[in-house]
C-alpha cells in the first residue's frame, strides 16, 4: 500500500496514464492524491474527469482554479478563454453527473501527516484555521446557492486577510489564496500579478512558503499551480506542479518515503508518436 501525490493534470491524460504504469499503481491497494487543475489547458480534460470520476474511492482531489472556472463556466458564468479545452466535457452526456461531483469536492485535506492544498495558505492562517476556512467554501459550493456563489467569485480583492471578513469578500479570499496564490508582498499581502520564476520575482514579492510569520510551517504542504516553480522539495512544502502541460514533465511523490518519480512529458510525446 503506497500514497502517491501528482501534481497538476490539465487534461494531460495521456501522460498521465503512463506514469501510473511507471509507478505500478493499483487502484485496489494504492491511493491518489491530486492537487487539483484536473482539467483545461491539456487535450484530454474529459477523459481525465472521467478516469477521477470512476477511480473515486482511492483518488483524493483538491479544487483548483481551473476546476472552478469549468464548475463557473458550466453555469453560464466567466469568460471562455481560447486556449480552454473544456467544452467535451460541458457536451458529454454525463456532463452534469461530473460536475456535481466535481462542485462537491474538497478545497483542502489534511490526513497522514500532511495537508493538500492547490496553491497555498497565508501566513495566518494555522492548518486547523485553514481546513475551517476550505469548509466555508466547501460548504457554498455544495450547497443549494452555488450558483450563486460561482457568479461573484471572480476578482483580486481583498488582497489582506482580517478574521471579520464577511461574505464574498471573505469567500473569494479564500478561494483565491488556495487556488492562485504564488506571492505574498512584505506586508501578507496576496499578490496574483506576477506568474513567473523566482529569479524574476519582483524584490518586494516573496514566495507564500518564505513568509516569516507562517503558522502552518509545522506540517508538509502538497501544492501545485506554479509551473514556473518546477518540482521544489522541502521540509515543509512539497510543490509539484513541475509542467506536464507545458513540455515539462509530471511528477509523483509517494508520501511514505518520498521517493520522486518524474515522467518527461516532451520525451513521452516523441515516444508516442
Amino acid at each position: 500500500m503506497a500514497t502517491y501525490a501528482i501534481g497538476d493534470l490539465q487534461g494531460c491524460f495521456t501522460p498521465f496514464m503512463a506514469l501510473l504504469r511507471q509507478i505500478d499503481f493499483n487502484p485496489g491497494r494504492d491511493t491518489l492524491w491530486l492537487t487539483g487543475d484536473l482539467v483545461n489547458r491539456g487535450p484530454e480534460s474529459l477523459q481525465v474527469l472521467r478516469w477521477v470520476f470512476d477511480k473515486q474511492d482511492c483518488v483524493q482531489t483538491v479544487l483548483g482554479n481551473h476546476d472552478l472556472h469549468l464548475l463557473a463556466v458550466s453555469e453560464g458564468y466567466g469568460k471562455v478563454h481560447a486556449d480552454d479545452t473544456i467544452q467535451p466535457i460541458l457536451d458529454a452526456a454525463e456532463s452534469k453527473v461530473l460536475l456535481d461531483w466535481l462542485r462537491c469536492q474538497p478545497l483542502m485535506i489534511y490526513e497522514q501527516g500532511y495537508a493538500m492544498v492547490h496553491a497555498g495558505l497565508l501566513p495566518e492562517w494555522s492548518i486547523k484555521k485553514a481546513l475551517r476556512l476550505a469548509e466555508e467554501v466547501e460548504d457554498e459550493l455544495s450547497g443549494k446557492h452555488h450558483r450563486q456563489f460561482l457568479g461573484k467569485l471572480y476578482g483580486n480583492k481583498p488582497v489582506r486577510w482580517q478574521d471579520d471578513l464577511k461574505g464574498m469578500d471573505r469567500l473569494r479570499l479564500i478561494v483565491n489564496a488556495m487556488t492562485r496564490m504564488r506571492f505574498i508582498n512584505q506586508d501578507g499581502e496576496l499578490d496574483l500579478s506576477y506568474k513567473g520564476e523566482l529569479d524574476g520575482a519582483p524584490p518586494h514579492l516573496l514566495p507564500w512558503f518564505e513568509a516569516a510569520t507562517r503558522r502552518s510551517v509545522d506540517t508538509p504542504i502538497i501544492c501545485g499551480h506554479w509551473s514556473a516553480l518546477g518540482l521544489h522539495l522541502d521540509d515543509d512544502v512539497l510543490a509539484i506542479d513541475s509542467g506536464c502541460l507545458w513540455g515539462g514533465s509530471l511528477t509523483a511523490v509517494r508520501l511514505e518515503d518520498r521517493a520522486v518519480f518524474s515522467l518527461p512529458c516532451q520525451a513521452y510525446r516523441e515516444i508516442s508518436r
